[in-house]
């Protein structure tokens, strides 16, 4: 195996512990201990999404498989969906409520640019949705949403909020009861630092009760009620659980509890803010709108007159080293550099930023590889009370 690390915008390095508790022996998916194991999983899960919700679990499936979760048991013919898009995840969910017959408008930002809560606010007025979604964290951009002043709009217009925390769980706050977000959903690849597979959602119940009885879920696999009835007192067979998944988020959420959120949330943006003061002496310029960056994911500018995609090719196949390109108007402009989970740390950031000067040097870019880890080190240092304690 190669000395391969992660540092793109998902999966994350994952832990040596959590990689043991996969090699766990099996229990069967209606074993009393596994199942105690998926309600310890639902109350620190709890605990990460800021919810009271009683169903909090990991849906059996990606992170995309929980976006799906979320829009399709919301979503019914005739419901009225307003999607707030300034990046490709949102765009899925869109075409997601599409596909499950909700009545669709899109309200569009441009990559790089968080959503404007006056114009979500006034859209919602003139549309009156049953339901919002907006990405708290996107991660086609960097760009993070204002969540609490859309979830606020939401509620005047009595509009059920959907929330997107994929690359925000785990990483900086996510306060679902606080927000009065109907779902909000995740992936357990990212800032949880588990491999990915699980889908981690909380589900307040009165969004569920509204679901005429004559239209059930178009996606039985995906059909909360069903599922709800597995994970309740009935404990009723709906499907057989990832086992070893499931170990391992139990285990990265234990580390996660250790670790206490709000020291984690000050990792993460130190880690981010050391990337991107490195990459600043390469001359690679964030292209976040200042004070909306995300301290997960950064998005700079790729390098000018290069291929960015053989660069990134020559950094991972030379380096061992993975990031990842830009998505929609960004592809071949941008470079998407995650610092998620274990990849939060100052050694993976200078590790990336020495194996990104050495790339650009090769190709006559030029690039002060100690200049970069200087400042990225300075920054480190400037370390938030929250890291001291």
């Amino acid at each position: 195996m190669s000395d391969l690390l992660l540092m793109g915008p998902g999966p994350s390095p994952v832990s040596e512990r959590v990689r043991a508790a996969m090699s766990r022996p099996l229990y069967g998916h209606l074993d009393p201990r596994f199942l105690r194991e998926l309600d310890g999983i639902s109350e620190d899960l709890r605990l990460c999404f800021g919810s009271t919700a009683p169903l909090t679990f990991p849906v059996s499936g990606t992170g995309s498989a929980a976006m799906e979760t979320a829009v399709l048991n919301l979503v019914w013919p005739g419901r009225r969906v307003l999607v707030l898009e300034n990046g490709v995840f949102a765009e899925r969910i869109s075409e997601m409520a599409r596909r499950a017959g909700g009545e669709l408008r899109r309200l569009s930002f441009p990559y790089g640019t968080p959503v404007d809560p006056e114009q979500a606010r006034q859209a919602m007025e003139e549309f009156r949705p049953d339901v919002v979604a907006v990405v708290h964290a996107e991660t086609s951009t960097g760009v993070l949403n204002p969540v609490g002043a859309v979830a606020q709009a939401a509620r005047d217009v009595s509009a059920r909020l959907i929330v997107d925390t994929v690359t925000s769980l785990g990483g900086m706050p996510v306060t679902m009861d606080e927000w009065g977000a109907a779902v909000v959903y995740s992936g357990s690849q990212k800032c949880l630092g588990c491999p990915p597979g699980l889908g981690p959602i909380s589900v307040a119940g009165a969004a569920l009760a509204e679901r005429p009885k004559d239209l059930p879920v178009v996606s039985w696999y995906l059909d909360l009620g069903l599922i709800a009835k597995y994970l309740g007192t009935e404990r009723l067979y709906h499907h057989t659980a990832p086992i070893s998944m499931v170990f391992a988020l139990r285990e990265a959420l234990t580390a996660v509890r250790e670790e206490g959120l709000e020291r984690r949330f000050a990792r993460h943006r130190q880690a981010s803010s050391a990337l991107r003061a490195g990459l600043a002496a390469y001359g690679l310029g964030s292209l976040v709108r200042p004070g909306s960056e995300l301290p997960s994911l950064s998005v700079v500018s790729a390098p000018e007159d290069q291929d960015e995609g053989r660069l990134r090719q020559e950094l991972l196949e030379v380096e061992d080293v993975e990031i990842a390109g830009g998505l929609g108007p960004w592809k071949g402009k941008a470079w998407r550099i995650g610092t998620m989970g274990e990849g939060a740390n100052l050694d993976p950031v200078v590790r990336t930023l020495e194996s990104i000067g050495r790339v650009l040097g090769r190709h006559g870019v030029a690039a002060d590889v100690r200049e970069a880890r200087r400042a990225a080190e300075e920054q480190w240092r400037a370390v938030s009370p929250a890291l001291r304690a």
